[in-house]
């Protein structure tokens, strides 16, 4: 069996305009680089992405949606990105803000085919809108959904021809769970190696949940935001 795709152009040309797109990633960090420029090229649309925040105006989803290719954003939050923080605030993208520890539990959830699950994140606020609560012992709790997508788009170190998956370090992020909840899951290797060659302890992503792999051509490893001291 070999999962792997000629580019991340024909990766992308499987995903139809209106598509929901789970995309690993934490601000510019385990990004999956070449399937958004890829997806921007082919100028799909009306998308919702659901991912922790949408990087930088010209980089990462930033570039999706300042081509106003996404229609919905589901994310923790809106952070360094002044065109997500502009369409937002005015109305033009729909956004649903989600705290972090649920937001990762919710994807979890979706991918172990959790029906739902109770927590106190959130109690008492608007993210409790709408949403069933619980007295469960002394504390009140918000029941909260799974999230799931048509696409997973998740950034690997290495993986092999069967979609066996290897993160690095903290690019591994969000990419393990939304592996796991895409209909449909797309990841983008550095490096491509053969069955066999990952140590077995080291596989985070078993291939099981990976329907297409795509080989990465160019990385810039972008810093999202630079601090230094004056001189």
């Amino acid at each position: 069996m070999n999962k792997v795709l000629a580019s991340a152009d024909a990766a992308v040309a499987l995903v139809p305009n209106g598509s929901s797109i789970l995309m690993g990633g934490f601000g510019l960090c385990g990004i999956p680089e070449n399937l958004i420029k890829a997806l921007h090229a082919k100028g799909t649309r009306d998308l919702t992405v659901i991912s922790n925040n949408a990087g930088v105006d010209d980089y990462g989803i930033g570039i999706l949606l300042r081509a106003r290719q996404v229609r919905k954003m589901v994310s923790t939050y809106v952070g360094e990105n002044k065109e997500f923080e502009r369409q937002f605030l005015s109305g033009e993208l729909t956004v649903d803000l989600v705290p972090q520890g649920t937001f990762a539990e919710r994807i979890r959830a979706g991918g172990a085919g959790i029906a739902g699950f109770f927590t106190p994140t959130g109690y008492g606020t608007l993210a409790a809108e709408g949403k069933e609560t619980r007295l469960i012992g002394d504390r009140h709790y918000v029941l909260e959904s799974p999230l799931t997508a048509d696409f997973a788009f998740v950034k690997a170190w290495k993986g092999d021809r069967l979609g066996n998956l290897v993160y690095r370090r903290t690019a591994r992020n969000f990419n393990p769970v939304m592996a796991t909840a895409g209909r449909v899951t797309i990841a983008e290797v550095e490096h491509l190696v053969e069955p066999g060659e990952l140590d077995p302890d080291h596989i985070v992503t078993p291939g099981i949940f990976v329907k297409h792999v795509v080989v990465g051509t160019t990385y810039e490893k972008r810093i999202e935001k630079r601090t230094v001291r004056q001189s």
